[in-house]
């Protein structure tokens, strides 16, 4: 019998104002497994995750994780899910006036009661685990890193509290090749290790086709392909072909 999904998304809806960015967005995300959300700029990808993370609120549709409908559980119980979830923002989002070892320990002060030996054990470990010199890096600023650092030690804060899902948010935006390679390494590797849900949101296709499982395509508010890695690459749909292609830097042609 197949494992229920570790989250599902039915009849996602989420309008601004006037602009209706979802329509009807509906997906399922296997437990253990990376799926990448592909789309356009302005598509609604970042506001997919912010749902399943609980910081916004549907215009319509259900959001479970784990069983739970975050879109209207209570308090206690968003903040249980959230313990679960890791969440690595587009900019690392990194505290500008804390260090790196204070940036990556503040959630597991926030919600355990940890030794501040047992502290320093866990930090100085989740940081070597990204690929970063825990004993040079740990008392940097986040202005003394560069940008793949940077994005490393956010993905340290992301796993230090050992979640079982991991959202990216564009996690190789605005970095060069070989850090691009670097990072997505370091998301198979994660998901090895861990054996954690890995959801990234991006437009990196070649970055996206090492790491992904599985590949959605959002367009016109709505999920137009799912699927299976290979299957996603061989799709006959015209707006995928398109995609693949790469004309899609402008818009798609109807």
């Amino acid at each position: 019998m197949q494992e229920e999904p570790i989250i599902q998304i039915k009849h996602l809806k989420k309008v601004f104002g006037t602009k209706e960015v979802l329509k009807d967005v509906n997906i399922s995300f296997p437990k253990g497994s990376t799926t990448v959300v592909l789309g356009l700029s302005g598509s609604g990808k970042s506001t997919v995750i912010k749902h399943i993370v609980g910081l916004m609120k549907p215009t319509a549709g259900e959001i479970f994780v784990k069983g739970v409908d975050v879109a209207n559980c209570s308090s206690d119980e968003l903040r249980a899910i959230r313990k679960n979830i890791g969440y690595l923002f587009q900019d690392g989002a990194l505290f500008d006036s804390m260090n790196i070892f204070d940036n990556i320990a503040f959630p597991l002060r926030e919600h355990f009661k940890y030794s501040p030996k047992e502290i320093e054990s866990k930090v100085m470990n989740t940081l070597q685990m990204v690929g970063l010199d825990a004993t040079r890096v740990a008392y940097l600023f986040p202005n003394e890193l560069s940008g793949g650092m940077r994005k490393r030690a956010g993905m340290a804060r992301a796993i230090i509290m050992e979640p079982e899902i991991i959202l990216y948010d564009e996690p190789t935006s605005g970095l060069d090749p070989i850090t691009s390679d670097l990072i997505t390494q370091l998301i198979i590797k994660l998901q090895h290790q861990l054996g954690v849900t890995s959801i990234l949101i991006t437009h990196d296709m070649k970055e996206s086709f090492k790491a992904a499982d599985y590949l959605a395509f959002l367009f016109d508010g709505e999920i137009m392909e799912y699927a299976p890695n290979e299957a996603f690459k061989n799709s006959s749909n015209p707006y995928i072909r398109q995609l693949l292609a790469g004309s899609s830097v402008g818009p798609i042609q109807y």
